[in-house]
């Protein structure tokens, strides 16, 4: 419950202000937090040991100072705030800033796509947590627009009986299905 209270804090888009950021170590010599993420999805599981939760404002502070230094010039604690050379290349560190923008001259997923399978005992469930660890993550980005499609397929051996039939074709039609119907092999 910890973890995913954690990872839903970080993911917020408001988590300056309602909630903090995510850091994996803090640098003591440097007096730097290292791998900061905010206002990003992040991956954490019940054998994640280590990780530290920052202040939304102590966070800022740690990004706006990597954003004002000079382009190429290194960050404190090693990290680079942008500039010559190919940022995160072979002894080069990522460079530090919001997490989630494009670094200049890489390329970004456009599109994303998915199916899934869901448990037909369980069609509730999995249809929230689909929507709650997928959807909303898409939906939240600035200018996304998000198609969600529902596909029902039932094949039944001994065939549907004239009720069921009947209560499917209207429940559909009620429900706005675009496509429905039964075949006949």
């Amino acid at each position: 419950m910890l973890i995913g209270a954690i990872r839903d804090g970080v993911v917020l888009l408001t988590w300056q202000h309602e909630s903090f950021a995510f850091a994996d170590s803090f640098d003591e010599a440097t007096d730097r937090y290292r791998g900061l993420r905010c206002g990003q999805g992040i991956s954490l599981s019940d054998t994640d040991s280590a990780g530290l939760l920052v202040k939304g404002d102590i966070a800022r502070a740690q990004l706006d100072t990597a954003s004002t230094q000079a382009p190429g010039a290194p960050a404190a604690g090693g990290e680079t705030a942008g500039g010559a050379g190919t940022p995160g290349g072979p002894g080069q560190p990522e460079p530090i800033g919001l997490p989630g923008m494009p670094r200049p001259g890489a390329m970004q997923p456009k599109r994303f796509h998915g199916t899934v399978t869901l448990d037909t005992a369980r069609v509730g469930r999995d249809a929230g947590r689909v929507a709650e660890e997928v959807i909303a993550h898409l939906a939240g980005l600035i200018g996304a627009q998000v198609k969600v499609t529902l596909e029902v397929e039932a094949e039944i051996p001994s065939g549907a009986p004239d009720h069921v039939v009947r209560t499917v074709t209207e429940n559909s039609r009620t429900l706005k299905f675009t496509s429905q119907g039964f075949e006949v092999e």
